[in-house]
């Protein structure tokens, strides 16, 4: 008989790096810890301030600096002035000197369903992993105003079994939401990623000296999901569990369709010749 996903066990005591966009002082993440500490060596390396919003951006024009920071049970836990990217990157490079068997982000305050996984920084510490093949799960609770993190620490462990037990190929990791406006959830799925998101709604102020300045603001745009979709799974009070892979980002079926047409009219006259003229710009239809 097969185990159901609260008996899968670790063959080993994993090494877990855990990160945030909410930054080290997040009540998110301390959860996130709370559900690993006991069964894993877990090392925590998060932004020293909120990073919502960043995605996969790493830091450039600045120089990183790490800190040492106090946590219970004496758990090796870091700070950086960076993105929560900046935190996977120098986590397994600098402060460990390996890589982890895996790495968990959040619990971020605020659902990552839809394409918000496009511009979130919860997502974007679990792809800078996956980048290096290693494995990684994305935490998000729904709800914003009043995240349920007691909840989201109950999905963390069983999730994260399986991941060890079953890992996903490579260049892929789970993006996890958590529908807390229920007192119970009805189950995990493992889903598609939806494709409602936050529309822009600019808040435009006027300033002190002159002139206006902006709020970005937001306002979710729902679209016609799939019954599967993360979306609309959440809502029926199910655990959503995304395979996101980012291995291989080509349109192959672009490629495959356009290649011979787009290079026969790129590549006029044989040599791409610069100072040639090139044909007349045609009328969109």
């Amino acid at each position: 008989m097969g185990r159901n996903l609260g008996q899968e066990r670790m063959d080993h005591r994993p090494t877990i790096l855990i990160t945030n966009d909410d930054g080290i002082e997040a009540p998110g993440l301390y959860h996130l810890w709370r559900a690993l500490v006991d069964v894993a060596d877990v090392f925590i390396v998060a932004p020293a301030f909120e990073q919502s919003g960043v995605g996969c951006k790493i830091t450039l024009h600045k120089p990183l600096q790490i800190r040492k920071t106090i946590w219970e049970k004496e758990t090796p836990a870091w700070k950086i002035n960076g993105t929560p990217a900046d935190c996977v990157r120098l986590g397994s490079r600098v402060i460990l000197g390996k890589e982890p068997d895996l790495i968990v982000s959040g619990i971020n305050r605020g659902a990552n369903s839809g394409r918000v996984v496009l511009h979130s920084g919860t997502i974007g510490g679990v792809i800078a992993g996956a980048f290096r093949g290693i494995q990684g799960i994305a935490f998000s609770c729904v709800s914003f105003e009043s995240p349920n993190y007691l909840l989201a620490e109950k999905c963390v462990l069983p999730l994260v079994r399986h991941i060890l037990a079953h890992p996903l190929p490579k260049g892929s990791f789970l993006n996890v939401n958590i529908p807390d406006a229920f007192d119970e959830i009805r189950g995990f799925r493992l889903a598609r990623q939806g494709m409602s998101y936050w529309a822009e709604n600019p808040e435009q102020r006027e300033h002190p000296d002159g002139g206006f300045y902006y709020w970005q603001g937001g306002a979710w745009c729902n679209l016609d999901e799939h019954e599967e979709s993360d979306v609309a799974l959440l809502k029926q009070g199910f655990v959503t569990a995304v395979p996101i892979h980012v291995q291989e980002l080509t349109d192959h079926t672009v490629l495959k369709e356009r290649k011979e047409m787009f290079e026969a009219s790129l590549n006029f006259g044989g040599d791409l010749d610069p100072t040639s003229a090139a044909p007349p710009l045609e009328p969109v239809p």
